[in-house]
């Protein structure tokens, strides 16, 4: 990019911010932002987080707000909306979707419930309403094993959707879950020999694997971990390099606690680009959120009676995560 192009989209960038924080304040809004979109968005969010924090966040510090706009991914705003009923909740894009949460369509789900009778329903967070509502508590990366441990020893659990979650849950509790058979594409695509190549480049450098990955890939971590115990290790930890295997959104926030060190993407394992990105995170653009905030559009609505049945294992995780 030559530099009246780049001088070009660098003023548009900051016309945008100004006209969102106008608006935010004009509306009494509120912007949440997840780790793995895009950092510009992340920048003027008003909270930026994981799942569980974005949860905790819109359960306990939206109720003074009127709108509510979660940037991420459909199932993430759906539950602010099962939190803040009686909030307008906005998306950016609203055909962000989730190739994990779509791996586990409800029907089949509540069928898979029904053949394994007698187990406790423990669901990651990255699902559809639907499938919440069949659920007995959620779960999200950085509070799963917390949650299963909290379970008793003899319990018979079934756990869904994301089997490489589940799997690596399952070695560091010793538990049996019975594991749903889905997946999230992005984390899917990490190898171990793209890793074993950044290794030989990066001796020292430890490695950061998310739990969602394979368990090939997990094994080869240094730190496993969601993207917030990930970015913790990363500040405080005494390396100078460090290779990073989950989407590749979160090198924003590494890079800004840690400007002094060195945060290197794993590319997917069929290509040799820096970085492994979701491509429904990166629907979400400063645009679309200042048209969402002008528009109060696209509108989140979730059915009264589903989002009741939703709540309760909504509210179940933020319990135990609480103790």
């Amino acid at each position: 990019m030559d530099c009246s192009c780049k001088s070009s989209t660098e003023a548009r960038g900051e016309t945008l911010k100004a006209e969102i924080l106008q608006l935010k304040k004009d509306k009494n809004a509120v912007i949440l932002a997840h780790y793995y979109v895009d950092g510009a968005l992340q920048d003027i969010a008003d909270y930026v987080g994981d799942s569980l924090a974005l949860a905790q966040k819109a359960a306990a510090e939206c109720a003074d707000a009127d709108i509510v706009v979660m940037c991420g991914v459909n199932f993430m705003a759906d539950t602010v909306k099962v939190l803040c009923p009686g909030k307008k909740v906005l998306v950016p894009d609203n055909t962000a979707g989730c190739s994990l949460a779509d791996s586990c369509p409800a029907d089949d789900f509540e069928a898979f419930i029904k053949a394994h009778p007698g187990h406790t329903v423990i669901s990651y967070v990255n699902t559809s309403v639907d499938v919440k509502a069949l659920s007995d508590v959620l779960v999200t990366s950085g509070n799963a094993r917390k949650i299963v441990d909290s379970m008793p020893a003899d319990a018979r659990i079934i756990f869904g959707p994301d089997r490489n979650l589940g799997s690596y849950i399952n070695s560091v509790t010793g538990r049996d879950m019975v594991l749903w058979d889905g997946a999230c594409h992005v984390h899917e695509r990490f190898s171990v020999d793209k890793i074993a190549e950044l290794k030989l480049q990066h001796p020292d450098a430890p490695v950061l694997v998310h739990p969602e990955c394979k368990r090939p890939v997990v094994l080869m971590a240094d730190k496993v971990g969601s993207t917030a115990v990930l970015l913790d290790y990363a500040l405080k930890s005494d390396a100078r390099e460090f290779i990073v295997a989950t989407e590749s959104g979160i090198l924003h926030k590494m890079r800004q606690g840690a400007p002094d060190k060195t945060f290197i993407p794993v590319p997917p394992a069929d290509s040799t680009c820096g970085c492994n990105d979701c491509a429904y995170m990166k629907l979400n653009t400063l645009e679309k959120l200042r048209d969402c905030l002008r528009d109060e559009a696209p509108e989140i609505h979730v059915d009264p009676e589903l989002a009741e049945r939703a709540l309760r294992p909504i509210e179940r995780m933020l319990e135990l995560s609480a103790r």
